[in-house]
């Protein structure tokens, strides 16, 4: 286990492709799901300073979502399903990309700083357990990239965890 994390500079899919193996590292011969999660959220932090980046797991109900580790302000407890953008992408089963989120319909402001935000389904098998929800303080601040090395680190979830 790597516990020490290699910050990189350079273009944002460098960013990733330097910290997909460290998360990869971190999370290799842990299976905790919490843990993990935790260090994925502090390595994504730590990586991009985002304005806040976490997960939201899936009640035992299947109607909420319920905040898991995250790295940020205090965020929004619980979500329901088809709410928000993150239980819009769980109800959708797709990754949204959100340029402002103020022209979202729905959308939560768990905090007002909050202006773009991109959110990815954690699949497993074909049930959704959670959600990764990264949110910026600036507008249209994610892309396809984004969206292509978030859905890699999900998967590496599913991969290395107990779901």
């Amino acid at each position: 286990m790597s516990e020490d994390l290699h910050i990189i500079q350079g273009t944002k899919e460098a960013q990733y492709q330097a910290l997909y193996p460290q998360i990869e590292a971190l999370i290799t011969g842990e299976t905790n799901l919490i843990a993990n999660l935790a260090n994925i959220a502090a390595a994504l932090k730590q990586q991009f300073n985002w304005w806040w980046v976490g997960f939201y797991l899936v009640a035992p109900d299947n109607q909420q979502l319920i905040l898991g580790p995250f790295q940020g302000p205090i965020a929004c407890t619980r979500i329901q399903k088809g709410r928000g953008v993150c239980g819009s992408a769980w109800q959708q089963a797709k990754t949204l990309i959100v340029p402002d989120v103020d022209q979202f319909p729905g959308h939560i402001a768990c905090s007002s700083l909050s202006k773009s935000e991109i959110v990815v389904p954690i699949f497993n098998n074909t049930h959704i357990v959670g959600v990764l929800d990264v949110d910026s303080e600036y507008l249209n601040y994610f892309d396809a990239t984004d969206q292509k090395y978030l859905e890699q680190i999900v998967q590496l979830i599913v991969d290395h965890s107990l779901l």
